[in-house]
Parts: C-alpha cells; sequence; structure tokens
C-alpha cells in the first residue's frame, strides 16, 4: 500500500513537471514579461490542471472504464476546445494579445491548421497522463486483489488439507488404541495420555504457516513412543534426528503421515520388521527419509482412509511448489519414502 502511494505520488510530480514546461517550450523565444507569462504559462496551466484531475477523479471512471468511450471522447473534445477559445478570449480581453491568425504567406507565420494542432496535443497531454496513471493505478489495484484472492484460496485448502489431516490421525491412533483394550489396559491407558498431549499439540500448536522443525521433531518423537507400545518385540524401530537446535522452519504436520504409513503398512503380528526414520538438514533444506517392510493392508481391513501420501502431495504442492522432491518406491519388500524440501 506504501509502495502504491510513492507510486501515485511520483506519477503526478512527473506529469507536472511535464505539463509546467510545455507553456515555456511552445512560447520558447518569445517576449517573457509578465502579462505574456500569466497568458502563456498560468491560465494554460489551469485549464491543464482541470483536464487532468476532472479525468482522473470523475470522467475515466464514469466513462471510459465503463464503456462510454464515445462520450469520454466527446466531453474532453468540448472542454479542450472551449478552454483554447477561453484562453484567446482572455489573452485579448485582459492583456490586450488580441488572437489574430495571419493569413498564410510565404515565410510569414504559422497557418492555421499547424495553430490548432499545436494547441490540441498540448491540451491533450494531460488528458493521456491522466488515463495513463488511472489505467496503471486500475492495474496495479486489480493485480493485488487477483493475488490477495489466490493467497485466501491458498490458506483455504491448506487448512482444509490441515483439518483434514487431524481426523485421519487421530482416527488410526485410536484404531491402535482399540487393539491395546483388551490385550493390555494399563498401555492402552498410557496410549490415551500419550495421545491427548499429541492432540493438544495438533490443536494449538499447528495453527501456523510454519513451525520449529525441533517442534516437529519432538512430536514425532512422542508418536514413535506410543504406537511403539502397540508393537511386539519383532518389531524394530530406529530413528535418526538432528540433536542440536535448528533456525529451520518447516510446515506443520508435514512428515507424520509418513511415519503413520510404516506403522500401518510395516508391521506385522507375526513376521519381523524394521522401521528406519531419518532427517537431516544442510543449510535451508530438509531431508526426511523412511523406509519400512511392505505388509500390504488386506482387502478387508477398513482401517485408516489411505488420505495420508495424497494429504503430504497436495500439500507439497501448495507449499514447496518447485522447491520439493517428493519419492516413493518399493525395493526388495521394501517401502522407501525420500522427501525433501528447500526452506525459505
Amino acid at each position: 500500500m506504501y509502495k502504491n502511494k510513492k507510486i501515485t505520488l511520483f506519477s503526478h510530480i512527473l506529469v507536472w513537471l511535464v505539463l509546467f514546461s510545455m507553456p515555456y517550450l511552445l512560447s520558447y523565444g518569445q517576449e517573457q514579461d509578465l502579462n505574456r507569462v500569466i497568458a502563456h504559462f498560468w491560465i494554460p496551466i489551469a485549464f491543464y490542471a482541470i483536464i487532468f484531475y476532472a479525468n482522473y477523479f470523475v470522467w475515466i471512471d464514469k466513462y471510459l472504464f465503463s464503456n462510454k468511450t464515445v462520450h469520454f471522447i466527446i466531453i474532453n473534445l468540448i472542454v479542450i476546445a472551449s478552454f483554447i477559445i477561453l484562453k484567446e478570449v482572455l489573452k485579448d480581453y485582459y492583456f490586450n494579445e488580441t488572437f489574430r491568425i495571419t493569413p498564410k504567406k510565404e515565410g510569414v507565420g504559422p497557418p492555421i491548421k499547424m495553430f490548432l494542432y499545436i494547441q490540441m496535443l498540448s491540451y491533450m497531454a494531460p488528458l493521456l497522463f491522466s488515463i495513463a496513471i488511472k489505467t496503471t493505478k486500475r492495474w496495479v489495484q486489480t493485480e493485488a486483489e487477483r493475488k490477495e484472492a489466490a493467497n485466501v484460496k491458498l490458506k483455504s485448502e491448506l487448512q482444509h488439507l490441515h483439518y483434514q489431516l487431524q481426523p485421519h490421525f487421530f482416527f488410526n491412533s485410536l484404531n491402535n488404541i482399540y487393539a491395546m483394550v483388551d490385550i493390555s489396559p494399563d498401555q492402552a491407558k498410557t496410549s490415551i495420555h500419550s495421545l491427548s498431549k499429541l492432540m493438544r499439540y495438533m490443536l494449538y500448536e499447528t495453527n501456523v504457516e510454519l513451525i520449529s522443525l525441533s517442534k516437529e521433531i519432538d512430536f514425532m518423537k512422542k508418536y514413535i513412543d506410543l504406537m511403539k507400545l502397540r508393537v511386539s518385540d519383532k518389531t524394530v524401530v530406529n530413528y535418526n534426528f538432528p540433536q542440536q537446535e535448528t533456525s529451520i522452519k518447516v510446515a506443520p504436520l508435514l512428515f507424520i503421515s509418513l511415519i503413520e504409513n510404516a506403522f500401518k503398512h510395516g508391521v506385522s503380528a507375526s513376521k519381523s520388521s524394521t522401521i528406519d526414520i531419518n532427517i537431516s538438514t544442510q543449510d535451508k533444506t530438509v531431508l526426511f527419509t523412511i523406509e519400512n517392510d511392505d505388509f500390504p493392508k488386506k482387502s478387508d481391513d477398513k482401517s485408516g482412509s489411505g488420505i495420508g501420501l495424497v494429504n503430504i502431495k497436495k500439500r507439497l504442492e501448495l507449499l514447496y511448489l518447485n522447491k520439493n522432491s517428493f519419492s516413493t518406491i518399493v525395493k526388495d519388500n521394501r517401502f522407501i519414502a525420500k522427501l525433501e524440501i528447500e526452506t525459505n
């Protein structure tokens, strides 16, 4: 907003520098006494100002931008013609400069057509300047509104994805706790308590565009500890996260769906399995990798809703467009996901 005001002010100053110089340029070489300065300088400037600001504040919006171009042209032609006549009348009446056009003779004075062309041109200048400035201002405003609308849409989509992730996370966690109730009621109670802490974080600390990577890592550690309560000794979970605090900030809850996915599809009740989770940073780049055994869900398994990976891809498109690399492959019965993002 402040920048736009500076541009507008600069445009007006530039316009009036040009307009103030025009009467002097048009009367260059003529005697510059007080009466002549008033007649050839101040009167035209006053008329220029009227034309400029009448168009700038009223006629451009009312006629030109309302597709009434013919009305706009006619009004300005009438006003310009009236000012040309009025200027000559004032010169004649107050400054004893009788309006007369010398007949065309070889080497004597300009012809009447050239005189009128020059007069019309001088009065067209403020009109054209007002159109140029007003059109530019309108374009800047339209562009700002377009960007604001796009920004609102972006925030709305991100908010939708964020709210979509929370019940998805909650649903999966409750399914895991439900499986513990009959087997280990004490562990189920502990899990519910841990889940309440995680939900508090999700509800009250992630309603921001960016959050420190350290907080996200702490959240992931608590989630991993919660999930380890429900897996057997046959499942080994290894993770390696940066130990030191960093100034890096990331979108909240960006990696948790991949960890959920690993515990959902990488754990078996009867077979040994390993989940390896790693986060590394270099300058402003964050690399997240996760590997787990691949145990596809059975067709009759309705746990979860399968939106985790889709959610990640959509959020990456909105938040880290051209600043991310995300890939998933299955190799030697191991599911491998790599996510690299460039933070600001």
